[in-house]
């Protein structure tokens, strides 16, 4: 099975880094990182990682995966990656993302009418899109994602022993990972930290909505 890994400037490295590991484990799937060029990918603290294929040079994806990131903003909005995974989508079996990858694959209009999640701060925006906004660990947690997708193709007992081999038995140092769990206060000041990038963001995401329901 051909594993389609978009990667993109200014990504989330661990989104993309977390499933590699895991999916790599498994002979059956041969992965891919996919760019427009095969010149080196900076995240978004300048992390460059090489692509393996390019956009026009890429195989038909079984399994299509999109990270998330700062950089997903412009993606929003890039023709050329919207086409691509729109064409990406039509023959793969699964088509999936880890926190605002969602956002890129709503933009592309795939996921109108389904459940989907992002991170936290931008989960709303999801519905610009038609898309059921719901808040789940296994689809904001890379390795968790990916042991997860590795049970659905292999069974659970590879998925364990993936998970044993990296001995991935996650244990937080602190309690408040999560809006849910961490104190309003501290809730509070991210957003406020955050509030000027998420006001850009949820000006594209509107557009790339707007966008998309005129087409």
């Amino acid at each position: 099975m051909q594993v389609v890994m978009l990667l993109y400037p200014r990504m989330t490295q661990l989104d993309l880094t977390g499933p590699y590991e895991v999916l790599d484990r498994f002979e059956e799937l041969n992965l891919h990182l996919v760019w427009k060029t095969l010149d080196p990918v900076p995240d978004v603290y300048g992390l460059r990682i090489l692509p393996t294929d390019t956009l026009a040079g890429s195989p038909q994806a079984d399994i299509l995966f999109v990270p998330g990131g700062p950089g997903q903003i412009s993606l929003m909005e890039d023709k050329d990656v919207l086409s691509f995974l729109r064409r990406q989508a039509s023959g793969a079996r699964y088509v999936t993302s880890v926190c605002t990858g969602s956002l890129v694959l709503a933009a592309a209009g795939l996921l109108t009418g389904y459940r989907a999640t992002c991170h936290w701060l931008s989960l709303g925006q999801l519905a610009y899109f038609g898309a059921v906004p719901v808040s789940e660990r296994v689809v904001t947690s890379g390795i968790d994602f990916a042991l997860t997708l590795a049970a659905c193709l292999f069974g659970e007992g590879r998925a364990k022993r993936a998970q044993l081999a990296m001995e991935y038995d996650p244990k937080p140092a602190f309690v408040g990972g999560t809006p849910a769990s961490a104190k309003p206060e501290l809730v509070a000041s991210l957003r406020e930290a955050n509030a000027a990038f998420q006001k850009e963001r949820e000006a594209v995401a509107r557009r790339a909505a707007a966008a998309l329901q005129i087409a």
